[in-house]
């Protein structure tokens, strides 16, 4: 099991060079191994024509909560697939809170889970992830 310290400084490093993220807002609210939380406030430039979030923004969201949890083994992770499914509409000025959750875990794959709510609890969006384990590790970035 990976050091709560050493998670965060992955995880810390990953946010700080991780530019689409930062661009798009994104706040880093908890992490541990296997999980991690993340926050996006809702600006109008994210919207598409319908006056309602653009989907390729919560796919982000999700894509970023995903590369940060199956990361914090201590290994570095790439996504090898995603899928999104859109539950609810999401407006200008919603907070969005995506919790990514490790659901299987192996040498060399493992697989999220990504729930994303409102600030209503409402969920808006569910999206899987299955990451590669690469063998490399951190020890040369943090």
């Amino acid at each position: 099991m990976q050091n709560p310290d050493d998670i965060k400084k992955i995880i810390n490093w990953m946010l700080k060079n991780d530019r689409f993220s930062n661009w798009l807002g994104i706040k880093l609210i908890s992490v541990e191994v296997g999980k991690v939380i993340l926050e996006l406030e809702i600006t109008d430039i994210m919207l598409n024509g319908f006056d309602i979030l653009h989907g390729g923004i919560a796919f982000a969201l999700a894509d970023s909560a995903l590369a940060f949890a199956s990361n914090t083994h201590g290994r570095r992770a790439v996504s090898l697939e995603a899928l999104i499914n859109y539950t609810a509409p999401v407006f200008a000025g919603d907070i969005l809170t995506a919790i990514a959750e490790e659901t299987n875990l192996t040498n060399n794959t493992a697989v999220y889970d990504i729930n994303i709510f409102n600030q209503h609890k409402r969920k808006v969006a569910l999206f899987r992830g299955t990451v590669y384990r690469t063998n490399k590790d951190y020890s040369d970035l943090i």
